[in-house]
């Protein structure tokens, strides 16, 4: 396959697997399913970024400082995006915050009457985004396209799953809800084809957006996710989470070499 037949087939995919399985858990939600999947999030997140998408970035820029300054930059930037949603929606529960919830407590938290729609359009623009960097990363090669679309799958899970639960809470029914966040998968498909018809004519944007994609998956491990995860202190709960945030990184490294015996070696 092609890799715009193989990113077009996975944002598909991937958006329907995170739909899918978030609507199974919201069946039977308990704390301890949503802390392991928020765990093991944590450890495919970093492992991309440190081990499979910083490296291509590099290469691909051929400049090692230029390509420090957009991670960092780049998790500025998420940083500040971040704050104006918070500032703009004082009165209401932020999607980080509402996901912040989840990961802490296991269930929705809405003492704003916080709008399910606002969730879908900040999810839809997740998305989008999304699909772009799967694009960006198949381009680059296939192992990387597979692996970084696994890591972003990997992280859509518990993502889909907090904004199902705060649909369900705002009101939707669960048909609803899941009609909702299946419309809002497809944004993922729109930025990877978007990806495809406008990058090939823009030189340097490759390592541009791997390097931001970079910097996003280790503002959302290491902003979002990994405080939720401190809240649960106890020693068990601490031994589990260090266990599946190394399943996580493990599985990273398994995919690729999975990928690369499998022929996809780019």
């Amino acid at each position: 396959m092609t890799p715009f037949a193989l990113s077009m087939l996975t944002s598909l995919v991937g958006g329907l697997i995170s739909v899918g399985a978030a609507a199974a858990f919201t069946v039977a939600l308990s704390p301890a399913m949503l802390s392991r999947l928020v765990s093991y999030a944590v450890g495919a997140l970093l492992g991309a970024a440190f081990l499979e998408i910083l490296p291509h970035a590099l290469e691909a820029s051929g400049n090692a400082e230029r390509t420090g300054a957009l991670v960092l930059g780049g998790v500025l930037l998420f940083f500040v995006l971040e704050k104006l949603v918070l500032w703009r929606h004082s009165h209401a529960m932020p999607a980080g915050h509402a996901h912040e919830h989840l990961h802490a407590h296991g269930h929705a938290h809405d003492p704003g009457g916080r709008s399910g729609l606002l969730v879908m359009i900040g999810d839809s623009f997740h998305n989008f985004v999304d699909g772009l960097l799967i694009a960006t990363a198949f381009m680059e090669s296939v192992p990387l396209g597979l692996i970084t679309a696994a890591a972003i799958i990997a992280h859509e899970i518990p993502q889909e799953l907090g904004d199902f639960v705060v649909l369900l809470h705002s009101g939707c029914s669960r048909g609803k809800a899941l009609a909702f966040n299946l419309l809002s998968s497809l944004a993922m498909a729109a930025g990877a084809l978007l990806a495809h018809f406008a990058l090939p004519s823009l030189h340097g944007a490759v390592p541009v957006l791997l390097a931001l994609a970079c910097s996003s998956m280790i503002y959302v491990a290491v902003a979002d996710l990994i405080p939720g995860l401190h809240r649960r202190t106890q020693l068990r709960a601490t031994v589990e989470q260090i266990v599946l945030i190394a399943a996580g990184i493990v599985s990273i490294v398994g995919a690729h070499h999975l990928v690369e015996h499998a022929g996809f070696a780019g």
